[in-house]
């Protein structure tokens, strides 16, 4: 488990899990919602045809100072264990999960209604709005694993396809080191699957 500490906000993230990632206003907070979503996490591993059993408490193995990323609301550091080389088989199976995330995210999105609802000051993207929003910044992420991708229209299905191909196969590509990569692999996975699970959460509860 990586902890992240912010000052408003703090991040509590499965260090094997990609996705299984959330916040609270402090320590106790984030490992509680952490705990609470594990049976609607269990989806991803699920959809990747890997076992998922989480069992009952948490073990922190590194905690990390957060950012003005973190108060924003994003995983942004990078912990040490992140920077180890991945092997060929840690490297599919993380791509194999993030590849799930998108699965159900997918999923969720198919069966949500158009407009969401809003929040209590009338705010919060519609549901193509978020979709759009999420493939906007996975072009963006991709740039930091040395991917030049552009954002693919969210009605192109096999343009959508295509994107997360090659962002998988980034993934997998960190087995090597390479220059033009300014996050190690196993963070890329793990930020890149936050936030598409992070995404189908919120739309599953404002479309309710």
């Amino acid at each position: 488990m990586y902890i992240e500490v912010g000052k408003r906000r703090v991040f509590a993230s499965a260090s094997d899990w990609p996705g299984w990632c959330r916040s609270g206003k402090d320590e106790n907070a984030a490992l509680e919602a952490l705990a609470a979503a594990a049976p609607r996490y269990a989806a991803v591993p699920k959809a990747a045809r890997i076992a998922f059993a989480p069992g009952v408490g948490f073990m922190v193995v590194e905690r990390l100072p957060g950012d003005t990323t973190t108060e924003f609301g994003a995983p942004s550091q990078i912990a040490e264990a992140e920077r180890k080389r991945l092997t060929k088989k840690e490297a599919g199976r993380l791509s194999a999960l993030v590849a799930a995330c998108w699965t159900v995210l997918d999923r969720v999105v198919e069966k949500a209604p158009p407009a969401l609802r809003k929040g209590p000051r009338g705010g919060g993207r519609d549901r193509d709005a978020i979709v759009d929003h999420v493939l906007g910044a996975e072009a963006g992420y991709a740039r930091m694993i040395g991917l030049r991708l552009k954002q693919p229209p969210a009605s192109d299905a096999a343009a959508v396809r295509d994107h997360r191909n090659a962002i998988v196969a980034g993934i997998r590509g960190g087995t090597k080191v390479g220059a033009n990569r300014r996050w190690p692999a196993r963070y890329a996975a793990r930020r890149i699957a936050w936030h598409a699970v992070d995404h189908a959460f919120e739309i599953e509860d404002r479309a309710e």
